[in-house]
């Protein structure tokens, strides 16, 4: 298996000795060139297990492994785009998808890439311009230029749209769309919204909370571009949204209920 997450599980320990469990026993594995997305509450844990697979986030039990080897730490085999795009203002454009290259590739080799994943996000004429310039969309196109320049096996990406309006938000789409089947690379991408990762994905791995786990794996087997009032693409959102409800209902009665014990 090209990603395997096997039987992890992640603890943060508190003062005192307390831990904090944020799930066990998550078993997941994906092939190479999948795009899959994670969906579900806030607290279900899947922006930690993101931080694992990147290495930002040690496995507190099982183990998480990229074509076999063991992932113990960050590597430039994979790739992260968080929320906020995490630029360095005091440079421009070009020289931010540059940054991480420095070192790794000759100055010949590194330029050519970061000319072709600048044209490949539309922002070859904006090279020169500095972070502040661009608006929030582009920032976060920079980002995803800057994470595909370092060639890495698998592109994370931890909610990346979801500070965005919606047309932007929609363009995005399109044009990530047509990064992963050129790059064809394999994607992990975090999101909050139902739509969002039925109208992406391969596979939408829907999580609970309390405790944090997998409850439903779907395979998105729809010709794209799909569209919102396609029937089939309504139907999948309503079997996720039933799902989700359950989730999100049985957390809002725990913190109810511990309200009123106080």
């Amino acid at each position: 298996m090209f990603l395997s997450i096997d039987q992890v599980g992640k603890t943060f320990n508190g003062k005192g000795g307390d831990g904090f469990e944020v799930f066990s026993g998550i078993d997941l594995n994906i092939e190479e060139n999948q795009f899959v997305s994670l969906l579900g509450p806030s607290g279900c844990g899947k922006s930690t297990l993101l931080s694992m697979v990147a290495g930002l986030e040690d496995v507190t039990s099982g183990a998480i492994r990229l074509e076999g080897e063991e992932i113990k730490k960050a590597g430039p085999d994979r790739g992260m785009v968080f929320q906020q795009p995490s630029l360095f203002p005091w440079l421009n454009v070009k020289e931010n998808v540059l940054f991480p290259l420095k070192g790794h590739r000759s100055k010949k080799e590194a330029e050519e890439r970061v000319d072709r994943f600048l044209q490949m996000v539309h922002l070859s004429r904006f090279k020169e311009n500095y972070t502040h310039e661009l608006s929030g969309g582009m920032q976060q196109r920079v980002a995803i230029a800057r994470a595909l320049a370092m060639d890495p096996k698998v592109l994370l990406m931890d909610e990346p749209f979801g500070a965005l309006d919606e047309q932007t938000r929609h363009i995005l789409h399109e044009e990530l769309m047509k990064i992963w089947q050129e790059t064809q690379k394999t994607i992990l991408f975090v999101t909050h919204s139902i739509q969002e990762a039925i109208k992406l994905s391969d596979r939408v791995v829907v999580m609970g909370t309390r405790p944090g786990r997998i409850i439903a794996d779907f395979a998105v087997d729809l010709p794209r571009p799909r569209k919102r009032d396609d029937e089939r693409v309504i139907d999948l959102e309503r079997k996720v949204m039933d799902l989700l409800e359950g989730e999100i209902n049985k957390v809002l009665k725990e913190e109810l209920h511990h309200e009123a014990s106080y």
